[in-house]
């Protein structure tokens, strides 16, 4: 940018990044030195914040926020709904003088009780019992959220209940952060890395794919409204087929919203990156910078919120669903995750020299062994009605978790099998702490987009994730599950460092049995093929490709005794998600189905009947007149007359199965009626058909 103004009034991206975030930057502006010190040394360590400094951060808090407008501030939490939730309170209180005061104090910014009856507990606790709490994390900045006339200071808080049991996604979240961190400063100390008094912690870059459609087509879809996506619609003639929307030039209307989403990220603190289009048409992607796990979650949840009213700002409406249009590619939530030790490094990117190499390849294989390990706990957490529709087709990766590590990474972990890696086909040697692993640059090896968990340089990529699913519980799974495979290794590592063993030999001897035993999960081919399908159930992959399969591997044995021994979840908690979620599933499926019969019946049904007495009204006039039969028409008349048959029967169906919540018959059934419907719209005449049709939704914008 010049020094002139842009058309936003502002000289650069610094006038206004972060203006609306209480960032520790913005605190040195508010806060006496002690107080900063202290919140910020909370912040960085992610400790206990001093009681003493409370009231002094709220009343600073305060001050800042009314300077931007704000009247109310808000818990602003995120329960088991997988959406955020908040209660408004505002900062007046009576002075017994007939007037008000400001005030806001350190126990209002700490602690809030919000009215918790009707957030889902999977049986945590009873409906009467209605008490909930909400705890400020300060390693999540408070924020401001502008309405139309004032604005709501935002507390970033975890959740639960009166007896301490989390009734929500942050509070096990931020526990799998403190599990890792433990872990990964174990292993630092056993590399020579000093880990006392400092934290490692896990970074995350969420890439939010989504979908545009203008406003008034989304108002004549009562299945986008009420589901997200659309339960009948004929597949248009021309879609993606020729990847023409891909990295597109961006229409003026779509831009105009990217720009205001990315002015109003900016403007919270939330630095997003990229913008373009993605494969479908009306299909986009907004990606993040990398931050810290939790911050990058809490962004991500804001960031879908804010999506939603920069659209309605645009005529627009954005739809977060996994597949809210058949036939084109859904939409996913890739999970770039990697490593930060203690020394301020990325674990995940190879050093320049063995010492970081050989740490490299213990983190590297401790990552393969969890997700081999623990495959039913990570497809669980991206379980879904939603991404049942997508996982497995469309550049979404499958159901059966694997790991694409790529031509090089793969021939040194083969290498390192049979005894030591002495070379690699980019050159150098290699030898565990003794000389470099070469260069692995991010275009060391392609990428392939139908694996579900990849390396894509100095990263994995968990491509699996749901479009409108919250980060927190893909990597609350992740982190715990790396944290219980480096306990595995640094225990053993620390034992034979007890026996006086030779430390390189010892990881050589660890990556060696990993290898052997785990390599089954790694694949670096086309996770599309029914090969793959038939060699994974050779090698012993699990293939949950529905929701009902995925859920129970919460409730296993194994998966209690791992998150209660990393104190991320106790076994009633653990079971209370399962609950939650499973019920999540039928709901959905439930009401699904019920509107997919309601539509039929009253809308597509009755608009082909209307078209059965036109046609027939029109080959008895046609016939009237001239003797000869009008055979084109007559056949018209058959083929729309037989699927208005067969669709109420289908209808009749789908009804059944979901009175007796027989949902593998919903699921069919919904796809048997909509074969039939979409097929009617293949043969009704645009103006009798009831609602907007894709070629109008995916093009007209």
């Amino acid at each position: 940018m010049t020094d002139d103004k842009n058309k936003n009034g502002i000289s650069s991206i610094s006038d206004f990044y972060g203006e609306n975030v209480f960032s520790l930057k913005t605190m040195r502006n508010y806060l006496s030195e002690k107080a900063y010190k202290s919140l910020s040394n909370t912040i960085k360590t992610g400790g206990e914040l001093d009681p003493s400094i409370a009231d002094e951060v709220a009343d600073a808090m305060k001050t800042w926020a009314i300077s931007k407008g704000a009247t109310h501030f808000t818990h602003w939490f995120q329960p088991l709904t997988g959406t955020t939730a908040e209660k408004h309170d505002a900062f007046i209180t009576p002075d017994g003088e007939g007037g008000v005061i400001i005030k806001f104090s350190g126990k209002e910014l700490i602690q809030g009780e919000p009215d918790a009856s009707s957030f889902p507990s999977g049986g945590l606790r009873p409906t009467f019992e209605a008490r909930g709490y909400t705890g400020w994390d300060p390693t999540s900045p408070a924020f401001i959220k502008e309405g139309p006339k004032c604005s709501t200071l935002c507390i970033p808080t975890y959740f639960i209940g009166w007896n301490g049991e989390a009734l929500d996604k942050k509070t096990p979240l931020l526990r799998s952060m403190k599990a890792i961190s433990a872990q990964v400063c174990r292993l630092g100390e056993l590399f020579g890395i000093p880990s006392k008094g400092k934290m490692a912690f896990a970074t995350l870059g969420g890439e939010q794919e989504y979908f545009l459609i203008d406003r008034d087509y989304y108002y004549q879809r009562i299945d986008l409204i009420q589901t997200g996506r659309t339960l009948f619609g004929k597949e248009p003639a021309k879609h993606q087929q020729m990847a023409d929307h891909y990295f597109g030039a961006i229409k003026s209307r779509i831009m105009g919203f990217m720009e205001d989403l990315d002015h109003e990220m900016w403007r919270l603190g939330a630095p997003t990156k990229t913008r373009h289009n993605e494969v479908a048409p009306s299909q986009y992607e907004v990606a993040p910078v990398f931050e810290t796990l939790n911050l990058a979650v809490d962004h991500n949840m804001l960031c879908m919120e804010v999506m939603q009213k920069i659209a309605e700002k645009h005529g627009l409406v954005c739809l977060l669903h996994e597949k809210p249009f058949a036939g084109i590619n859904g939409s996913g939530k890739h999970n770039n995750w990697s490593i930060v030790g203690p020394d301020g490094k990325n674990w995940l990117s190879p050093g320049d020299n063995p010492h970081d190499n050989a740490k490299f390849l213990v983190v590297l294989c401790t990552i393969i062994k969890a997700v081999d390990k623990y495959a039913p706990l990570l497809r669980a957490s991206v379980a879904s009605a939603n991404n049942d529709h997508r996982l497995g087709s469309h550049e979404a990766p499958p159901a059966i978790i694997s790991i694409f590590l790529g031509e090089q990474l793969t021939d040194i972990i083969e290498q390192i099998e049979k005894g030591g890696a002495k070379s690699s086909k980019k050159g150098g040697v290699l030898e565990i702490g003794v000389d470099s692993l070469p260069k692995l640059p991010r275009d060391a090896t392609d990428r392939n987009r139908t694996s579900p968990f990849a390396f894509t340089g100095a990263k994995f990529e968990f491509r699996a994730v749901g479009s409108s699913m919250s980060l927190a519980g893909p990597n609350i799974v992740l982190n715990t599950i790396v944290a219980e495979v480096l306990d595995e290794v640094c225990t053993k590592l620390e034992a034979d460092k007890k026996a006086n063993k030779d430390f390189n030999v010892s990881v050589q001897n660890i990556l060696q049995d990993i290898i052997k035993n785990h390599k089954r999960v790694i694949f670096n081919g086309d996770n599309y093929t029914e090969e793959w399908v038939k060699e994974a159930k050779k090698r012993g992959l699990p293939n949950f490709t529905t929701t009902p399969e995925a859920l129970p591997a919460l409730k296993a044995p194994e998966a209690i005794k791992l998150f209660e021994k990393h104190k991320v979840l106790t076994k009633t908690e653990l079971l209370s998600r399962f609950t939650v979620y499973m019920e999540a599933y039928e709901t959905i499926m439930t009401y699904e189905g019920k509107l997919a019969a309601d539509m039929a019946r009253t809308l597509f049904i009755p608009a082909a009947v209307a078209y059965e007495a036109e046609l027939a009204e029109t080959i008895s006039s046609v016939e009237g007149i001239n003797k000869a039969k009008a055979l084109s028409s007559r056949k018209l008349l058959k083929s729309v007359s037989k699927l208005t048959e067969e669709a109420l029967d289908k209808v009749e169906d789908l009804e059944a199965s979901v009175m007796k919540k027989d949902f593998k018959k919903v699921k069919s059934g919904m796809e048997d009626l909509r074969e039939k419907v979409d097929a009617l719209e293949g043969l009704l005449p645009r103006e009798l058909w009831p609602i907007p049709t894709y070629a109008e939704m995916l093009f007209m914008l």
